[in-house]
């Protein structure tokens, strides 16, 4: 298994971050790697080696609510507001004046954000999966509430009673075990569902994550597993200290960060790589059309036969091409 760097911990916007940091130090401008959910920072051990042993100076924390960063307890705590304060402090923490932020998943949002909330102190950005849109025309939850329903995970999440939390954080290893594994191969032909554009690649796809979870039996699962049992480990001892709530608050925030977002300029003005995968069913390639609409400094790359947990799935591609972009624009 790769070995992580030694743990870091800076005090930064409020709360104590953990963070990991390897790489030249006279390396600039660095790439400060944004994990998703549910993950850490671990999730990019592979691009941590590969970046650092080019001689890239490369940054991953563990964000709010994860791993070995504070969890505090207002839902309000993690907005975007936050989370892109939390980044802009770590980056004052290490005296630097500005990075790549590369963000997968849930990463993506926050990252497309710095570009949005705090200019000055963004060089570039890559999303991982997550395309940057424009503020949608409505809630996003009421919107989801409508093309999906109320199982729907993220409208789940926003039960103030907290059950999904239980779910997941009752059966750690059953939730790793059901969600770290490669998708199964694309059907072919007239029948097979295509994806569409936005999170939810097909409303006939279940995205009743929390049931998945509770009837999930890893016996009858023919899905390949992306993580060594030690790799998986790492996970579930991570989550069974510290549960999923701090995560799932990132959700329970969308709302208030659409109604805060109103008088945002949503262009990103820097230069941005967006990663697709070709076989991401809740994000798929799709969600990322039209993107240089407001991000009009952007390159495309599409990582085929990969799924979600595509620096995971496709490291050694994923690596590549995040030093091939990096040196091609930033020397």
């Amino acid at each position: 298994m790769i070995e992580m760097p030694p743990l870091q911990f800076a005090d930064v916007n409020g709360i104590r971050m953990g963070f990991y940091d390897a790489g030249p130090k006279t390396d600039r401008p660095p790439m400060i790697l944004c994990h998703g959910w549910p993950e850490i920072a671990f999730s990019w051990r592979h691009q941590i080696k590969a970046l650092s042993d080019a001689g890239i100076r490369v940054i991953a924390p563990d964000q709010r609510g994860y791993g070995a960063t504070e969890r505090p307890e207002p839902v309000e705590a993690y907005d975007l507001e936050h989370l892109t304060g939390d980044l802009a402090g770590l980056l004052d923490h290490l005296k630097i004046d500005q990075a790549i932020f590369v963000g997968h998943d849930w990463g993506g949002f926050v990252v497309w954000q710095m570009a949005l909330r705090h200019p000055s102190r963004v060089a570039g950005v890559v999303g991982l999966n997550t395309p940057h849109t424009a503020r949608a025309p409505a809630d996003p939850i009421e919107i989801f509430r409508r093309r999906f329903g109320d199982s729907m995970y993220i409208v789940q999440f926003q039960d103030p009673g907290r059950e999904p939390d239980r779910i997941f954080g009752s059966r750690v290893e059953q939730t790793f075990d059901a969600f770290m594994r490669k998708p199964l191969p694309r059907q072919s032909g007239a029948s097979a569902e295509q994806p569409t554009a936005g999170i939810g690649a097909s409303s006939k796809t279940n995205l009743a994550f929390p049931q998945m979870v509770a009837a999930y039996d890893a016996k009858f699962d023919s899905r390949t597993p992306i993580l060594s049992a030690e790799e998986k480990r790492v996970f579930v001892d991570t989550f069974t200290r510290t549960g999923f709530t701090g995560g799932i608050n990132w959700y329970r925030n969308m709302s208030r960060n659409w109604q805060r977002s109103a008088e945002l300029d949503h262009t990103v003005r820097v230069p941005s790589l967006m990663i697709m995968a070709e076989n991401d069913a809740v994000l798929p390639p799709s969600a990322a059309d039209g993107m240089e609409k407001i991000v009009p400094d952007l390159e495309k790359y599409l990582v085929r036969d990969s799924g979600h947990w595509t620096q995971q799935e496709k490291p050694e591609e994923v690596s590549a091409k995040l030093i091939e972009w990096r040196r091609k624009r930033f020397g």
